[in-house]
């Protein structure tokens, strides 16, 4: 619980410093004719045939605006990622025909779609929220803050729960430590990219760096989650425990688990940073009200961080190992969707629709309706599935051996 407190009172502290001073930013209306003024200055640089100019333009909007001014973030929490998802592809429909040179009007259509589709964001979210204030601040904080926290919060709680089992509590200030680090880092992070790096080419590499840390954290957590499996077998764990000397991990083990924990945290942590940043550079009332919901936030986080791990620690062995395991995997495939599409975002990757098969937008898990994010899911998937089998018949060779 020490930990718990001294977490919320780095965030709070973070926040504090960094949002206090905050001056209320335009309204929705203004930022979505601030978009369509630059969508209109891209469009008169394309007519001169600066086709890469032309889409550096479309970045100032997309980045220095819809995404820095806090647009995106408020249409994510307050009508759906769907939404999101479908204007994010139109930006980057109208910068690819750019960068291809079609024609004029080609180009021109498409544009016109883009900005309606702004208009009609900004229309949405009027219509969720109502009038600015009370419920309408409190909401986006409390949701943002469970949302992102929640995520960290399952592969904490595995970690932690694992040690706990395992007889290796003295790694648990590793973990701790771990977690603070990534706060600290994440609130850098933002800051750098926010405050100092004030740029297109900044918003671009916020993307690429967030979606390079979920694809790192992907990779810590297939092995991690490997590693479990393979002491889910009762004998194999008993061998694992006495070949280890005075029941200790190797300080490597350690140091992946605490390398796990800090991505788990810093991935989330920068998003929820600059997420209220938004919150309360567009809010020129009832900003209690966003504090209000960040503690109710942090109270809700604190009691699923609670009930999680005590819940984790009452499965028996073999279960608790399969359960925590099957968990770190789908995670991972979750941050691989994520972690696809940050990099979409950053103009590293094409964005290629699936429209042959209904598949939805579902955020918090990181599925999303492109040949790229969900191929990549299927793939993790389709080899984990393989590797289950593969595990279940080495180990049926070795009893009938």
């Amino acid at each position: 619980m020490k930990k718990v407190l001294l977490l919320i009172f780095a965030v709070s502290l973070i926040f504090a410093v960094n949002l206090q001073s905050s001056e209320a930013a335009p309204k929705w209306q203004q930022l979505a004719g601030q978009i369509e003024q630059t969508i209109h200055e891209a469009m008169e640089i394309y007519k001169t045939g600066d086709g890469r100019t032309a889409k550096d333009k479309i970045n100032d909007a997309y980045y220095g605006i819809y995404e820095k001014e806090g647009m995106e973030g408020a249409l994510r929490v307050s009508v759906s990622a769907k939404a999101v998802g479908i204007t994010e592809y139109q930006f980057y429909k109208v910068k690819k025909a750019m960068l291809a040179g079609d024609p004029i009007e080609q180009v021109q259509s498409e544009a016109d779609v883009l900005i309606v589709m702004v208009y009609d964001n900004v229309e949405a979210m009027e219509n969720a929220h109502g009038d600015e204030g009370g419920w309408a601040s409190f909401l986006p904080a409390f949701l943002i803050l469970i949302r992102e926290g929640l995520e960290a919060i399952l592969v904490l709680v595995a970690i932690i729960a694992y040690l706990r089992k395992s007889g290796n509590e003295k790694y648990l200030d590793t973990v701790y430590n771990a977690m603070i680090a990534a706060i600290i880092a994440s609130f850098v992070t933002a800051y750098l990219f926010a405050s100092i790096f004030e740029s297109t080419a900044a918003g671009a590499g916020r993307e690429i760096l967030e979606g390079a840390t979920a694809l790192f954290a992907v990779v810590v957590l297939v092995g991690t989650s490997a590693w479990l499996g393979g002491k889910a077998d009762a004998k194999v764990w008993k061998q694992y425990i006495q070949g280890m000397v005075d029941k200790s991990m190797t300080s490597g083990k350690a140091k992946a688990l605490a390398l796990a924990a800090f991505l788990a945290v810093y991935r989330e942590g920068a998003e929820v940073i600059l997420f209220y940043q938004a919150l309360f550079n567009n809010t020129s009332t009832d900003v209690d009200m966003i504090w209000y919901g960040f503690g109710a936030g942090c109270i809700v986080i604190a009691i699923l961080f609670f009930a999680l791990q005590h819940g984790v620690l009452k499965i028996p062995l073999k279960p608790f190992f399969l359960f925590t395991s099957i968990l770190m995997y789908l995670l991972a495939v979750s941050f691989a969707g994520s972690g696809i599409k940050e990099l979409q975002e950053g103009g590293v990757l094409s964005q290629t629709p699936i429209e042959t098969i209904p598949i939805p937008t579902i955020d918090i898990i990181g599925v999303y309706p492109t040949y790229e994010t969900f191929g990549l899911q299927m793939l993790l998937i389709v080899v984990g599935i393989a590797a289950y089998f593969y595990r279940r018949q080495q180990q049926s060779k070795e009893v009938i051996q």
